[in-house]
């Protein structure tokens, strides 16, 4: 369907070495955007362009340690050499530090709130400058955002104020055509969680609060993220749509 292809857009997908990102930066490039896989590690960014260019689409390699603004203000530079302008930006890069919050270090709660959400806004502002008629800029938010879970005090703490940040954006920016949506998955088997995902007791409590039984697959995300980039969502702003087989009825 037309309204749901991206030929001739460019997108920008942080974190797309591995797991989500690598994901979303090759469906995307299957729906026919150019796609800037941006991380920090060149090696898995260049499986990622590898994985793309097996598919028939186009990519571009930057690195970025988006955690600093200075990396990040640097990396859309170079973006700037590569691409007239940008279309898309999907904010995926994220991390974890599994602590109890009595033992949540200072550290470990600037550096979950710096890449997972302090990133996600300054790369969101590099990318409007760049946004010549307007754009969808998506950010990888989490159910975490919105209920308590075992994800620790500074994980879920940097999803909330994603998907806030998500609603204030796309009110400021919403005059300029840019719309500003978020994704929330539940469990899906990544980098991130494929360790936790080894402990069938912990599988099963995932299971018990998940009306589809199953955890999620990463094809799964691409579909959702497609839509809030393309034509197909254009009246769709300031939203979280959950990915999650049906957890946030539920509480865990």
């Amino acid at each position: 369907m037309a309204h749901f292809r991206l030929d001739g857009k460019v997108a920008i997908v942080t974190g797309a070495g591995r797991g989500i990102g690598r994901a979303l930066a090759i469906g995307l490039a299957e729906a026919g955007a150019e796609v800037v896989v941006m991380s920090r590690t060149v090696a898995d960014l260049e499986e990622t362009a590898r994985l793309i260019e097996r598919a028939g689409g186009k990519s571009y390699i930057v690195s970025a340690d988006v955690s600093n603004i200075n990396s990040i203000r640097s990396s859309f530079k170079k973006v700037d050499g590569l691409v007239p302008s940008v279309d898309i930006l999907v904010n995926n890069a994220g991390m974890n530090i599994r602590s109890k919050a009595d033992d949540v270090t200072e550290a470990e709660w600037q550096q979950i709130l710096d890449t997972n959400s302090r990133s996600a806004f300054f790369c969101a502002q590099e990318a409007k400058k760049r946004m010549a008629d307007g754009g969808s800029i998506i950010s990888i938010a989490s159910v975490a955002g919105t209920r308590a879970l075992r994800t620790g005090v500074a994980y879920g703490a940097s999803k909330a104020a994603l998907i806030q940040m998500t609603k204030t954006l796309a009110l400021e920016w919403g005059a300029e055509n840019i719309r500003v949506n978020a994704i929330g998955p539940w469990y899906f088997e990544t980098p991130l969680t494929k360790k936790l995902l080894e402990d069938e007791a912990y599988v099963q409590n995932i299971l018990s609060v998940t009306p589809l039984k199953r955890i999620g697959q990463l094809e799964e995300l691409v579909g959702p993220v497609i839509f809030l980039a393309s034509n197909a969502s254009s009246y769709m702003t300031g939203q979280t749509l959950f990915v999650d087989g049906g957890m946030t009825i539920h509480g865990f």
